[in-house]
């Protein structure tokens, strides 16, 4: 009994080395893969609506694809405008950025007495040939938009062949059980499917959300170039706990650097304190709700682990592929208590969507 106990643990823990292994060496393959499934998934009620008024399949996907493509489009021309304007201001910033190191260089003296000399050759044993990293740096950063636009091909073609063969991947992943067991394996599919595409689409309901109230708040405080840092601290919400906190602090460095006072610094945090009240309270059980039932010990987990095997990218899918994971825990028997593991208790978000909608319906009964 024992020895059957041992061989089943250590075969627990050589499958999971084998899923390490296999999902950092097949990195490249896998993660444009996972973003074209799950953004699929997103795109798939568009898709519908296409085929009910009547459009053939493959237009009704086209279609659904190109929105997608003229979204991320038009996101890219806005932080474009909006770096053309910071690169217009590129001569007073340097400026500014140089008075800052000047002022700093001048503390670490006074406070720590180490003198601007020494400073210096502090700084100069951390260069090594500066001219072999200029050009590495330029060749990787050639090398590395290479590998993004050819990515981005990629998942566009992946996002079109999710969406059109979509019928015959679940029907594969149905077949591959026994009978008796299909209409637990369809449940599982058709969940995990609507997991994903509730949380990306409210995430993206939510992002813009979010994009509003920052340009706002940013543009009332007196924040140069509102709408850009507005943008960038919207965007960084898809790394839960980490993007909103990095966001925020980017923007008041840079609002120190173009001359902010503390005035405007208090201005970032009161936006950013009231921007994450209402996010907590109104946006999140409203729009994104309780799909995604983490427990924030499991999500932190995640967004390390994501980062560790796949970087940045990993940071940001680690939360839809847990919920999809957890929604396979929760319905396969054996698997059961690893899905209670990392799961979270509804109640308090159902509350407070019960909550919101009943001081909604309040509010339209005194109205009318």
């Amino acid at each position: 009994m024992q020895n059957q106990k041992l061989y089943k643990a250590v075969a627990v823990f050589s499958l999971l080395v084998l899923i390490v292994i296999v999902l950092v060496y097949a990195k490249s393959f896998l993660v444009p893969l996972t973003f074209a499934a799950l953004l699929s998934m997103v795109l798939l009620p568009i898709t519908k609506w296409l085929q009910n008024k009547g459009i053939h399949t493959s237009i009704s996907t086209l279609l659904s694809v190109w929105l997608l493509v003229g979204f991320f489009a038009l996101v890219i021309f806005f932080i474009s405008w909006q770096l053309n304007d910071i690169a217009i201001d590129a001569s007073k910033l340097e400026q500014q950025v140089d008075e800052k190191y000047q002022q700093a260089r001048q503390y670490i003296s006074e406070q720590f007495g180490i003198s601007h000399e020494v400073q210096k050759k502090m700084i100069e044993d951390q260069q090594v040939s500066p001219d072999a990293n200029n050009g590495s740096t330029a060749s990787g950063f050639l090398a590395g938009l290479g590998s993004f636009l050819g990515n981005t091909l990629l998942v566009i073609v992946y996002i079109f062949l999710f969406i059109y063969f979509r019928s015959r991947i679940k029907g594969f992943i149905v077949r591959l059980v026994k009978t008796e067991d299909e209409s637990t394996a369809f449940s599982i599919v058709s969940n995990a499917q609507k997991i994903a595409m509730k949380y990306l689409s409210g995430l993206f309901i939510m992002i813009i959300c979010l994009w509003i109230m920052y340009g706002i708040g940013f543009t009332i405080v007196g924040v140069k170039h509102a709408i850009f840092f507005a943008i960038l601290c919207g965007l960084l919400e898809i790394v839960p706990f980490i993007g909103n906190l990095a966001g925020t602090a980017l923007t008041i460095a840079m609002s120190l650097v173009q001359g902010g006072d503390m005035t405007m610094v208090i201005g970032i945090l009161i936006v950013y304190g009231l921007v994450q009240f209402i996010q907590t309270y109104l946006l999140e059980p409203l729009v994104v709700g309780s799909e995604v039932n983490l427990n924030p010990l499991f999500t932190i987990i995640g967004l390390i682990a994501g980062e560790t095997l796949w970087g940045i990218p990993g940071m940001i899918l680690a939360i839809p592929l847990m919920g999809m994971a957890k929604i396979v825990f929760d319905h396969i028997e054996p698997l059961k208590p690893y899905g209670y593991l990392i799961g979270d208790d509804t109640k308090k978000a159902e509350s407070k969507k019960e909550k919101i909608k009943m001081f909604g319906e309040k509010v339209k009964s005194r109205i009318s």
